[in-house]
């Protein structure tokens, strides 16, 4: 009878100071995934769907285990119900979501940064990653800005300002410029402590306004909604301007909205520009946008979360032209810099601008110190930056530049093959590396041309049945895999259900793409997709 495990100070010691044995199961596994992480988990996530619920049974148990579970009885539990169960993002037909494969290189150094287990909202408990931060948000402040290099010395390692703020992603980070334009439009003075100190009803009676808005285009990102809510700003007053035909934010309706605020006194605190939408991947018109912000006094911020990298690119940097005048922007490390989940970072024109969200603790964040703690909304947080200095240092600039040109192209020629199919019908060019599209045939297409806009209605909501079927059964094939999405579309007056491929993984071949349409053409054949077709032909 095989014996059980048992708690006590001798093998709880090993666990803290005896790595498994390499023929152990944890030991294989590693080992696994360091010889061929591809291999390992094509071998190991299960291809086929399965039912959410059942899933959930293996994880309901509310019971603490009294006594230790065996390393390797865990790994065994891990890879049945966990790695099995996983979703395989870095497939190269896994081109639904702005996930990819990752570099070879980030494996080991994410399990040396977890060995280091460096917390960085202290020096004390960071050390060298603190100006190893420090160091990237000026890399990354540079790319941006493009500050001459004469500017850097001063503010890099300035224990009294910061060129930005790492954090989990770029919900905190959108919050954290929201949050820094909101202290600094209510900033002390002889008569007012600050909003930080005094609170908002007092700020706004202090400024004499009503309330304070931020404005964005309908297609910026929830976690603005979020931000809103926490700042006190008000969901209400996160204006969602809307689009033009070119699906980026209508200056016209934005100058508007600004107009109806100010008649309203409620005063624009930001407006916010889009630099890689989250559907299309386009970008708001930048340049205008910071005119406007400048005329009306008003934060500028850019979310640059997924479209930030393409600062790298000489052929294609022109397409965020005006994202230097930007007072903040938000860029996401996890998503095109090619490092694991959980690494956003927001960048600051002014170095001096997150003195007013600065905080001190006398056991921790002491005046004077260099602790990034003290300009983060986040505490403890891991030393993330030592694999984003990794990706710069081992691809370099011209490395990224690659990757962004190979998706941006890779996508317009996903375009081209959907443009040249006779039943697929491109809703949103391809302006960075995302586009939409639906299932539409030519016969139908040709209805859609010729009817009036209430029987157009009438067609379009079949098809958009017709699009999630489509979706659901490729996922559960697992074969290969688009999301859908929302959009709406000026020509039809309406919002449709379109399909959406992001084409960042550099492992995705013109191949694959011609087999995700491939494999479309055969899943519309199902009967229930089918009869959905033939009401509308009828």
């Amino acid at each position: 009878m095989p014996t059980k495990a048992r708690a006590n100070l001798e093998t709880l010691y090993r666990i803290f100071t005896v790595p498994e044995a390499p023929d152990s199961t944890l030991g294989a596994v590693d080992q696994a995934i360091t010889a061929d992480v591809a291999g390992f988990l094509q071998n190991h996530i299960v291809a086929m769907e399965r039912p959410l619920e059942e899933i959930e049974a293996s994880f309901s148990s509310v019971t603490i285990p009294e006594e230790p579970t065996y390393v390797s009885d865990y790994t065994e539990f891990v890879k049945e119900n966990l790695v099995a169960q996983s979703v395989h993002t870095a497939s190269p037909g896994f081109i639904g979501h702005m996930t990819s494969a990752l570099p070879y290189f980030m494996l080991p150094l994410t399990r040396l940064m977890t060995a280091l287990n460096q917390n960085t909202v202290k020096v004390e408990t960071s050390k060298a990653f603190t100006p190893l931060e420090r160091q990237v948000l000026a890399m990354l402040h540079h790319l941006i800005y493009r500050c001459p290099d004469e500017f850097y010395p001063p503010w890099i390692h300035n224990s009294q300002a910061a060129l930005g703020a790492f954090c989990s992603g770029g919900t905190i980070a959108n919050t954290t410029a929201l949050w820094v334009a909101r202290n600094r439009f209510f900033a002390p003075d002889d008569t007012f402590r600050g909003i930080a100190q005094e609170g908002l009803a007092r700020a706004l009676k202090h400024r004499g306004v009503d309330g304070i808005a931020v404005l964005v285009s309908e297609r910026g990102h929830y976690s603005l909604g979020k931000a809103a809510d926490l700042l006190g700003i008000g969901r209400d007053h996160l204006v969602k301007v809307k689009t033009a035909e070119d699906n980026r934010i209508d200056l016209k309706a934005l100058r508007q909205e600004c107009q109806r605020l100010q008649d309203q006194n409620i005063r624009p605190l930001a407006l916010v520009g889009i630099g890689g939408t989250t559907e299309t991947g386009y970008i708001d018109p930048l340049e205008a946008m910071a005119d406007l912000a400048q005329e009306l006094g008003c934060h500028f911020h850019v979310d640059a979360a997924w479209g930030g990298p393409t600062l790298f690119s000489d052929r294609h940097r022109h397409l965020l032209a005006g994202i230097e005048r930007a007072d903040s922007v938000t860029v996401d490390a996890h998503k095109q810099l090619y490092v694991p989940m959980g690494a956003g970072m927001v960048l600051f024109k002014d170095p001096t601008a997150v003195s007013a969200i600065e905080h001190h603790a006398a056991y921790i964040l002491r005046h004077g110190s260099k602790d990034l703690g003290s300009h983060t909304l986040e505490g403890s947080r891991p030393g993330k930056a030592l694999l984003v200095h990794a990706g710069l240092s081992i691809m370099g600039r011209k490395g990224y530049e690659l990757l962004i040109d190979l998706g941006i192209e890779r996508a317009r020629t996903f375009a081209g093959l959907i443009r040249q199919h006779p039943d697929f019908e491109l809703t949103s060019e391809p302006e960075l590396n995302i586009l939409t599209y639906r299932y539409c045939p030519a016969a139908i297409q040709q209805l859609l041309a010729t009817a009036p806009l209430a029987e157009q209605a009438s067609i379009n909501a079949p098809l958009d049945q017709v699009c999630q079927l489509l979706q659901k059964h490729q996922r559960e094939s697992g074969k290969t895999f688009v999301s859908r999405t929302r959009l709406r579309m000026n020509r039809y007056g309406e919002e449709i259900t379109v399909l959406r491929s992001v084409l960042a993984n550099p492992l995705t071949t013109d191949e694959i793409l011609v087999s995700v349409l491939a494999e479309q053409c055969e899943i519309v054949q199902e009967p229930e997709i089918q009869e959905l077709l033939g009401q509308i032909q009828r």
